[in-house]
């Protein structure tokens, strides 16, 4: 019964950090970038949209889709930094440790 016990308290302690981690990392942004720069996103690694920067010299009324195309290109370019940088800090939160999950 006793090592039930610590196995329960070793469990709680992980999920203590990896809450701690998650709220940490949910605070964190990355930038993602298309058309050379002329498109910028700032995401958190939740996924949240922060801001959106749009250079002047790619609004053409004329080529709305392409603007479109590279809105979504900048987003693609953040969402995959933010899951990187999350995987990682669970990761780090767990050290190692494969979690169904996260």
């Amino acid at each position: 019964m006793n090592n039930m016990q610590q196995l329960m308290a070793r469990a709680q302690k992980l999920q203590a950090k990896v809450d701690e981690a998650q709220r940490k990392l949910g605070k964190e942004e990355v930038t993602g970038v298309a058309g050379e720069g002329a498109i910028r996103l700032v995401i958190t690694l939740n996924g949240e949209l922060k801001s959106i920067s749009i250079d002047k010299s790619v609004i053409i009324a004329d080529e709305k889709e392409i603007l479109e195309d590279l809105i979504l290109v900048a987003f693609k370019d953040a969402k995959a930094q933010a899951d990187a940088r999350y995987s990682q800090g669970i990761k780090e939160a767990t050290n190692g440790l494969h979690i169904p999950g996260f």
